[in-house]
């Protein structure tokens, strides 16, 4: 039996940008003038997968605009992409599989389940829903999840609470295997996030550096964690998201328009903002606290402004710092 918690149990990831190496790209940024397809992504993908086995990185976000304008109502000419992408994602998804690598992807803020306008709901559904086939034509298992937040407040948390829920609801069934929900930093909690999963069942993220922005019951931190963890299905490793505070001073320049002149002004740092790197000592500190209290095993997606080389610095901080979490 794997220790509980060792670099073999615990895979570490980090979102779409690869910093590392130059010339990665994460997916087909053209225009639509200029044609853009999930090929040219997919194509761009397999050379990231190439970095990520030989950095012995297995833990990795997709841009969430991987096919270009798949859903976008008035284009239909892009929404067959995936389908003409068949081949290539079912190769692609057996190099996923012998790398042993977690895919995710995250909604972007502007796609939002529980938005008071219908349309926005309806696009935002749909763009889950081509995340969720792209997963499916890989033949990815369960662990590969569409990660998103519960949306906006519109001045009635309880109405907004239901909306998600309704709408969660509607999503076909092969998408609701594939979604989990994550809390915020600001709007929506672990408490209110758990209060969705007890009538939906959809699996939650915890956010680290959100769950210290905003935690108003003020729940113990491995309390707020275990109550994410229980969420997962038994035969999925759960995930959660890792970032520290920025600590550096903000500089805001600012140019007058009438003068020309540059101004520079200095800001103290915003505590929900992320730092370039991990803060190695408390991301020991929580992992141990976790084996303490003998939860379950759990991957990290690293949230820091380095990406790939905040992972690979945190692997190496951790190694000195916590050698039995690197070798047991």
């Amino acid at each position: 039996m794997k220790p509980y918690f060792s670099m073999d149990t615990m895979r570490l990831g980090f979102p779409v940008k690869v910093l590392g190496q130059p010339g990665l790209k994460s997916h087909d940024t053209r225009r639509w003038q200029n044609h853009p397809h999930l090929s040219v992504s997919l194509a761009y993908l397999r050379d990231i997968f190439v970095y990520l086995h030989r950095q012995g990185i297995r833990m990795y976000r997709i841009a969430s605009d991987l096919a270009p304008y798949v859903t976008h109502p008035d284009m239909p000419w892009f929404h067959s992409q995936i389908d003409e992408c068949a081949t290539e994602l079912t190769v692609l998804g057996e190099t996923v599989k012998s790398q042993t690598l977690r895919l995710s992807f995250h909604q972007s803020l502007s796609n939002v389940m529980n938005a008071q306008d219908e349309a926005i709901a309806r696009n935002s559904a749909a763009q889950i829903t081509a995340q969720a086939r792209i997963l499916e034509s890989m033949g990815l298992g369960p662990e590969a999840v569409i990660v998103t937040h519960v949306g906006g407040v519109y001045g009635d948390r309880e109405s907004a609470l239901e909306r998600f829920t309704e709408r969660y609801r509607r999503l076909p069934e092969f998408v609701r295997r594939r979604l989990a929900l994550e809390n915020d930093d600001r709007r929506f909690c672990v408490a209110d996030i758990v209060q969705i999963h007890h009538e939906t069942g959809v699996p939650l993220v915890f956010d680290y550096l959100h769950f210290l922005n905003h935690n108003p019951q003020r729940i113990p931190v491995m309390e707020a964690l275990e109550l994410c963890l229980r969420t997962w299905p038994r035969d999925v490793q759960p995930k959660i998201h890792f970032s520290s505070p920025r600590t550096a001073m903000r500089v805001i320049e600012q140019t007058h328009s009438e003068t020309s002149q540059k101004t520079r002004r200095l800001r103290a740092p915003r505590p929900f903002h992320h730092a370039d790197f991990i803060d190695p000592f408390q991301f020991v500190s929580f992992v141990r606290a976790a084996k303490d209290r003998n939860l379950r095993a759990f991957d990290v997606m690293v949230e820091a402004k380095a990406k790939d080389l905040a992972v690979l610095h945190l692997c190496k901080q951790m190694a000195r710092f916590a050698p039995e979490i690197m070798s047991e």
